[in-house]
């Protein structure tokens, strides 16, 4: 590993599962669907009162799962995500603050970013991985695609309105290293406990991120 902030976790999977749950007991069968589909990292987000008791849940059943926790927005996230066992956590923009946070704890951080702007400031602070979020409402691959002529060092990872229609389109610009995506782990699979499901949506974004 890196500096912290400069890096991220090495998993095998540039398909990033966005989850929201409802209930923590989801949790460790949804990881083990996505495992068993191919995908090696998820992204559950701080939108509910069960999120740390599910990235908890996670980290100790499945230490080969790489456990990023999203929608970390204020310093006060970044040692409760911590302690739930998180590996890596994201954001859907970046403050002084946050980072600041980040840096005295040594958690691999991928800021959001949505302007040439804020892309130049996170890069400023030492960041080369970043979030486009929300992406389609950025300007999605015509953005990226603007982006890397002025800043060719900077690597994205698109989330928000990425789907199997376009999965490939975004993985195949060069300074694209992921996409992450709500697609895969649909609410009422998770509500129905149809981890079947999920495992062939996984498979279906682990072929299409191979090219096959």
């Amino acid at each position: 590993m890196q500096d912290q902030h400069l890096s991220h976790p090495a998993f095998q999977s540039r398909v990033v599962p966005v989850i929201v749950l409802s209930d923590a007991r989801q949790a460790v069968p949804l990881a083990h669907a996505l495992l068993d589909g191919g995908i090696d990292v998820m992204e559950i987000t701080l939108r509910s009162d069960v999120a740390l008791d599910a990235i908890e849940a996670v980290a100790r059943a499945l230490p080969q799962m790489h456990l990023g926790a999203g929608t970390v927005t204020r310093p006060s996230d970044v040692p409760r995500v911590i302690d739930a066992g998180a590996r890596f956590a994201l954001s859907p923009g970046c403050t002084d603050a946050l980072v600041d946070a980040m840096r005295a704890t040594g958690l691999p951080f991928i800021p959001g970013v949505m302007t040439p702007g804020e892309v130049m400031r996170a890069r400023d602070q030492g960041f080369t991985l970043m979030k486009l979020f929300p992406a389609q409402q950025a300007g999605g691959i015509g953005m990226l695609k603007a982006l890397g002529a002025p800043l060719p060092d900077v690597r994205f990872c698109p989330t928000g309105g990425v789907s199997p229609e376009n999965l490939r389109d975004f993985l195949a610009l060069p300074n694209v290293a992921m996409a992450g995506g709500s697609w895969l782990t649909p609410a009422d699979a998770l509500r129905d406990g149809d981890w079947a499901r999920i495992t062939r949506l996984a498979r279906e974004a682990t072929a299409l991120a191979q090219g096959q």
